[in-house]
């Protein structure tokens, strides 16, 4: 089982900036790629950024330039640096992660969600 733990949410307003963290602990045999999804009320789950162990990024379009995704590897852990944040990015924010639990084993696992609120 592989646990992932956010932080880093809140309430900020318009074009303010916050950072999430995610950390992944438990059998991580090999981490593939973490990432951030968002949920705002009412909407599907979507992708916001997600980066590779060796690195690549990818980006929603509604957040290039504005939010940059970063890893420690060796620590199991992801982040989110959201700048110039809009009230259009109020949302659940969930981790997410692609991990080989053995050399044969892969599986997704997603974090519990931290709210992030952008007042207008």
């Amino acid at each position: 089982q592989v646990q992932l733990v956010e932080s880093g949410g809140g309430l900020v307003q318009a074009g303010g900036s916050l950072r999430l963290s995610c950390a992944a602990s438990g059998s991580t045999y090999s981490i593939i790629a973490m990432g951030w999804y968002r949920q705002a009320p009412g909407k599907q789950r979507e992708l916001v950024a997600i980066i590779t162990s060796g690195g690549t990024t990818t980006y929603a379009d509604s957040v290039k330039g504005r939010f940059t995704i970063s890893r420690d590897n060796a620590k199991n852990t992801v982040y989110l640096q959201m700048n110039s944040l809009k009230p259009e990015d109020t949302a659940v924010y969930y981790c997410h992660a692609d991990v080989l639990t053995t050399p044969y084993t892969r599986a997704n696992y997603w974090g519990q969600g931290t709210q992030v609120t952008v007042s207008s």
